[in-house]
């Protein structure tokens, strides 16, 4: 066969097969005219070279495994020399391994020591990392059309400064209770599939930009903000934390709000109920306006501000 016949059969590109040749694995055949000709020996021969790549044994060390067939075995691995490039390939594997691993532990070091910092000179998308490209937008359900005019229920839940907060009795004026899914920590993974649920990637960017507008928010004519999820007060509190937020963080475990008010939740890897992200502005004991769904969760306190500096009181 000609070579982009032998490429064909074996998956190879000409120019792998040529570079096979080049280091003496492979050695065609040549007619008279200088074209090269192969058979199955040598199909068999690329077919084990790429076989051997596929699990990082590169094509430099397929020597043996090529003699080895050359000897009438049925595998290339039958003969002892082929088992000392399988061991010598395991303990470089092995070195890159604790070699990744430790930059990985050094990144995760300086990612737990940046996450934490405040930025005075520049807006922060504190989320571990920029919100990815391409994440997928959630949709208007209906889910929350009901909420504009409710009453707040009569609940108590725990807030991140050891308070109890009480919805029923907030106060007079505006506050702003954006519902969250769950905030991520630095070097802990998300559940399975996190980007791929529309809405659920931004929970720290959210919050750190409630953060940076906070300030922006009250004079704008909201009186209080939170930040709500169903993660435990404990938790929360690490995130204030962390985060730097002037705010407290509510903690809602048992989904009581979610009970009260039917609000959309979802399930994920890991989490039999998650709030759906969510904003309530709460007037006086009555729900005045709802933002959902939301999109992107980073500049999501800037619609909030725009919508109350468009709504005065």
């Amino acid at each position: 066969m000609r070579i982009g016949e032998l490429a064909k059969r074996t998956g190879a590109s000409v120019k792998a097969i040529r570079y096979y040749e080049s280091i003496g694995l492979i050695e065609p055949a040549r007619l008279d005219n200088g074209y090269r000709v192969f058979d199955e020996h040598h199909a068999r021969a690329v077919t084990e070279i790429r076989e051997l790549a596929g699990l990082g044994v590169s094509p430099q060390r397929a020597a043996p495994f090529l003699e080895c067939l050359g000897l009438g075995h049925e595998h290339g691995d039958d003969c002892v020399s082929s088992l000392a490039v399988y061991r010598d390939t395991i303990a470089d594997l092995t070195r890159m391994i604790d070699a990744l691993a430790a930059r990985r532990a050094a990144l995760r070091h300086r990612l737990e020591a940046g996450a934490g910092r405040t930025f005075t000179k520049e807006q922060t998308m504190t989320d571990y990392t920029i919100l990815p490209e391409g994440l997928p937008r959630p949709e208007d359900d209906g889910a929350a059309d009901h909420l504009p005019g409710m009453s707040v229920p009569r609940l108590e839940l725990p807030t991140s400064d050891g308070r109890t907060l009480r919805f029923a009795d907030l106060g007079r004026g505006r506050t702003v209770v954006y519902l969250y899914p769950l905030t991520g920590r630095p070097g802990v993974d998300l559940p399975e599939g996190w980007d791929a649920i529309p809405g659920a990637r931004g929970c720290s960017t959210e919050a750190c930009d409630f953060r940076d507008h906070f300030g922006d928010l009250l004079a704008a004519g909201a009186e209080r903000v939170y930040g709500m999820s169903s993660q435990d007060p404990a938790y929360q509190a690490e995130v204030v934390d962390r985060l730097r937020l002037p705010f407290a963080m509510i903690s809602d475990e048992g989904f009581a709000l979610a009970d009260a008010l039917r609000l959309p939740t979802f399930a994920a890897a890991g989490h039999d109920r998650l709030y759906s992200r969510l904003t309530l502005i709460v007037r006086d004991g009555l729900i005045e306006h709802v933002f959902y769904p939301i999109f992107p969760p980073d500049a999501h306190a800037r619609q909030v501000l725009d919508w109350l500096e468009r709504t005065p009181a």
